[in-house]
């Protein structure tokens, strides 16, 4: 057999469901290969949405797919997707073609180092030189890929190294059992919580792993400490709990933040500095920080650990919960209920809002909410509107609400959604766009349109990049030209065969969006949305005062 025969073979012994892409001509002896493998192949109309569809599936799967481009333009149209599934923590295989080795030392007809391209966006990123290797880099690319803390893995195959003729034996993947912390530690993090007066939970990525977040549950029953996720880690409880005390990140004093302020101790759970910095939640370096993940804590100014719990997250909480059993513990206070009705009353605000053509931010994410289900999955893109997903939308299950919030790149959700179809066909898959980041990616409509899914994209028509404006207005009193035309999405929509839908009134946005789901294909949603909310939020967090 050739090499790119033997990659596949390798692919195949790893268990790789997907590889993502778009083919070229330095790449034609993979794809031959490809053809009547078990991995199966998605054809995208552009790198950077296959990317993104890997990303997605590594989040919610925790196992690695591919996304796959050519040489030259090829491999630089996946960098953006790349570099989002590396920063938010899910594993994925990148795998290009290169030109033959022979003519790689010179000016030479696409040719450009992409090994270098991608080193500071992946853990790994290797040519392949000899063939007889392949067996090797493949499985450490995907055991790298799978490890804590997961992320992207690059190789390269020339298009002379791929044609060659080769033999190699296959790696087979292996459950690699995570470290476990220290005993020692465990006893030292729980007299620090067990000593404290005001103990609150960050839970960020890592916490929503299925087992982290069932030993999190039980933690939290047995102790009663109030939970404040971040945005990649909703769902790491239920959100009715009582101990729930929602989203921070927003990066403007909000109530969860008030839950922050008074803690005198913060037990980090799974958390990523890259998602919400510590300055903007221990500025005064006053907090007593428990930091329990995978890895040792990043050293940063204002995120000094007291006690650093190193191992696996969810033997972590196990051995804290083995101990705490018969402790007794209770740090419920009425001031977390206090929070939690006042958030819950933002909530409910505009539920019951009727007429047009503008609706509430809030209502298009209640009505949202009320039409998926808790194992249903909703795709936010990055704009206005990731603000009011992060800020009312709520979780019962882990991996049921996706937002890019590490490298926060638009385009992410269409492509995202695809994904999330293929892994979950049993479940309603929700995506919310802008019309800027809609519009990044809006090719991969006629992926989902070929792949018979059926997706629901919801498009918040402000015809401008809303979360700019929002975001200048706040700092300058003023914002730049940042305003755009767009089509008609209810028929663009139906000219790539999908439903369109449009809504001008509030009371239709709900029952519009169940007839949505029931289109048996992918379907459009435009609404426009009230964008003054933006403003009028901004000043209401400007003015709160913490019920703790």
């Amino acid at each position: 057999m050739n090499s790119a025969e033997l990659f596949v073979k390798c692919l195949e012994a790893q268990e790789m469901g997907y590889i993502f892409g778009v083919p070229g001509e330095e790449n034609a002896a993979f794809m031959m290969a490809l053809e009547g493998s078990s991995v199966k192949f998605v054809l995208t109309r552009h790198e950077q949405g296959a990317a993104f569809m890997a990303d997605v599936y590594g989040r919610l799967t925790g196992k690695t797919s591919g996304c796959l481009g050519t040489l030259g333009p090829g491999a630089t149209n996946l960098v953006t997707g790349v570099a989002d599934g590396n920063m938010d923590r899910a594993p994925l295989l990148v795998i290009t073609g290169q030109g033959s080795s022979t003519r790689l030392h010179k000016e030479s007809h696409q040719a450009m180092d992409v090994v270098s391209m991608f080193r500071p966006i992946t853990k790994w990123s290797q040519s392949i030189i000899r063939g007889e290797n392949i067996p090797e880099m493949v499985h450490k690319a995907i055991r790298l890929a799978e490890q804590e803390k997961p992320g992207a893995c690059h190789l390269e195959l020339p298009e002379d190294v791929a044609s060659s003729e080769v033999q190699g034996d296959l790696f087979r993947p292996e459950k690699v059992r995570r470290p476990v912390p220290d005993d020692k530690i465990i006893g030292q993090a729980l007299g620090l919580i067990m000593n404290a007066k005001r103990p609150v939970i960050l839970a960020g990525n890592g916490a929503i792993r299925k087992r982290a977040s069932k030993q999190l549950r039980r933690f939290v029953d047995l102790t009663g400490i109030g939970v404040v996720s971040t945005f990649m880690g909703k769902g790491c409880i239920p959100r009715d709990h009582e101990c729930f005390l929602y989203t921070a990140g927003l990066q403007a004093k909000d109530l969860p933040d008030c839950a922050l302020d008074a803690a005198d101790v913060v037990i980090a759970l799974g958390y990523d500095l890259v998602e919400y910095h510590p300055s903007l939640w221990n500025h005064s370096r006053d907090k007593k920080i428990i930091h329990i993940d995978f890895l040792p804590a990043e050293v940063d100014n204002d995120y000094r650990c007291a006690k650093e719990v190193v191992g696996d997250l969810a033997h972590a909480l196990w051995m804290l919960n083995e101990r705490l059993a018969n402790e007794g513990l209770n740090f419920r206070s009425s001031q977390h209920k206090s929070l939690r009705e006042g958030m819950q009353a933002d909530l409910e605000e505009y539920a019951d809002q009727t007429g047009g053509p503008l609706v509430k931010p809030q209502k298009i994410i209640w009505d949202a909410r009320q039409v998926l289900g808790p194992e249903d999955i909703l795709l936010s893109d990055v704009g206005a509107h990731k603000m009011w997903i992060a800020r009312h939308y709520h979780c019962d299950e882990p991996n049921t609400c996706l937002i890019s919030n590490g490298f926060c790149s638009m385009g992410f959700a269409l492509p995202g959604a695809i994904a999330a179809q293929l892994v979950h066909p049993e479940r309603r898959i929700m995506a919310m766009c802008g019309d800027g980041g809609f519009l990044m990616n809006v090719q991969e409509m006629e992926t989902a349109a070929r792949l018979k899914t059926n997706i629901v994209v919801v498009v918040w028509v402000d015809n401008k990049y809303g979360l700019i404006e929002w975001k200048q207005n706040n700092h300058y009193g003023r914002h730049t030209d940042l305003d755009f035309g767009n089509p008609d999405f209810a028929e663009l929509a139906r000219l790539f065969g999908w439903a369109g839908f449009s809504v001008d009134k509030a009371e239709d946005l709900q029952p519009t969006m169940r007839a949505a789901f029931e289109a048996g294909k992918p379907a459009l949603i435009a609404v426009q949305p009230d964008s003054a909310e933006n403003t009028k939020l901004t000043q209401r967090l400007g003015k709160l005062v913490c019920p703790i």
